[in-house]
This record gives C-alpha cells, sequence and structure tokens, in this order.
C-alpha cells in the first residue's frame, strides 16, 4: 500500500513539472485574451503528457424539439474560424446538426485536471476541405466510411462486411472518392469555458463570451 501511495504522487507531481507546477490553479491574468490561442496552448499541453488521443471530444447535438445525444469524436481542426470534425452526413448527429445547427463541445485532459466546454452554431465544411482531410485516411478507413450507414440498423455485422467487400471490389483500396454523404462540420464558438480542478473542490472556471468580433471574459463559479 505504501508503495502504491508513494507511486501515485511521484506520478502527479512529474506531470506538473512541464508546465511550470501551475496545476491545480487557474487566473485570469495567465489566461490569453482570446480564447483560441488559449485553447490552443492547453491542447499543446495535453499533448505533451501523452495522453493518447487529446483530440478526443465529446459532442452533443440536439433534435429540433431539444432532444440531446451525445458521442466521442476527434478534433481535426481549429483555427479563428472554429473546431472541425468529420463524419457521415446522413448518421444521427448530421441528422440532428440539420434541424438543430448547434453544439457543445467537452475536452478532458484528465492528467492535467482540465476540462474546455465550447457552444456554438453549426455549418458544413465545404466539399474541397473535406475531400483533402479525406485523402489522408488509410485505404480501409476511406472503404469503411462508404461502406457503412452510420446510425441506420442493419440486418449484422455479415452485412457490415459484405457492404464494405463490395466498396473494395468497386472503388479499389486506394480509391479516394469523396463520398456524396460524407464530410465536415465546423462549431463556431459563442462561449468557450476553461475549467481547472482544485483539490478543495472549488474549482477554476473562466468563461469567454463573443461580442461581435471580441471576447468578454468572466469567472463562474463552481
Amino acid at each position: 500500500m505504501r508503495i502504491s501511495i508513494v507511486f501515485v504522487a511521484a506520478t502527479r507531481r512529474s506531470l506538473a513539472e512541464p508546465f511550470g507546477g501551475r496545476l491545480g490553479t487557474l487566473d485570469e491574468r495567465d489566461l490569453d485574451p482570446d480564447p483560441n490561442r488559449q485553447f490552443a496552448l492547453w491542447l499543446d499541453e495535453a499533448r505533451a503528457t501523452g495522453l493518447a488521443y487529446a483530440e478526443a471530444m465529446a459532442l452533443a447535438t440536439a433534435t429540433r424539439d431539444g432532444r440531446p445525444s451525445a458521442r466521442m469524436v476527434l478534433l481535426k481542426g481549429h483555427d479563428e474560424r472554429g473546431f472541425v470534425f468529420f463524419t457521415n452526413l446522413e448518421s444521427r448527429k448530421g441528422s440532428e446538426l440539420g434541424a438543430n445547427p448547434s453544439a457543445a463541445l467537452l475536452f478532458h485532459w484528465q492528467p492535467l485536471q482540465r476540462q474546455v466546454r465550447i457552444e456554438g452554431g453549426v455549418t458544413v465544411v465545404g466539399d474541397a476541405e473535406s475531400l483533402a482531410y479525406f485523402r489522408t485516411r488509410p485505404p480501409e478507413s476511406r472503404l469503411a466510411a462508404w461502406a457503412s450507414p452510420q446510425s441506420h440498423p442493419i440486418s449484422g455485422r455479415d452485412e457490415l462486411e459484405r457492404r464494405y467487400r463490395e466498396v473494395e471490389a468497386r472503388l479499389g483500396v486506394e480509391s479516394e472518392l469523396l463520398p456524396p454523404f460524407w464530410g465536415g462540420y465546423r462549431v463556431h464558438p459563442e462561449t468557450m469555458e476553461f475549467w481547472q480542478h482544485r483539490d478543495n473542490r472549488l474549482h477554476d472556471r473562466i468563461r469567454y463570451i463573443r461580442e461581435g468580433a471580441a471576447w468578454r471574459r468572466e469567472r463562474l463559479a463552481p
């Protein structure tokens, strides 16, 4: 038991060292005025811990009448325009975004005891940008995108495997054609919240709110 306690303490200390021992605090004076630059900094720090899939984010969407659903997706692009992910446009999330083009994102980086919450409107990424990303995917992943009627019922695993073989025979493993039902979405942030854990549970929460071309910042109670 004593060995386990020492190991955990050493692990937490070593994670803090690359970031100047800043774990456990979040001061407005240390944050960039632009939340997009602040997010990029935190994402780089999350990657530096060796965390697998630091780009993983929970994506929440809702139907037109407000029934929510959530799933994990991967962030594939981020700049001042917003946060991009790619998917089957006819999937459940695609259908919900078509009816209600708003979404919420959540990043959780446990080694740094941090979260980032993002909310905003959503637009479809252009075909050129979607094709450029699609071509970076392994051939098997491109074929899977063609083969899977994502979110729709199928008779069993055999049907999915059969559809994959048919697509492979028709298109070939090197096909780079973009499926007409596949593409990207960009979430345009209207609010971005940065959350830092504190052991006494009085966590730090700083929210940025877009006001025209500028951002206003405020602290929230945990």
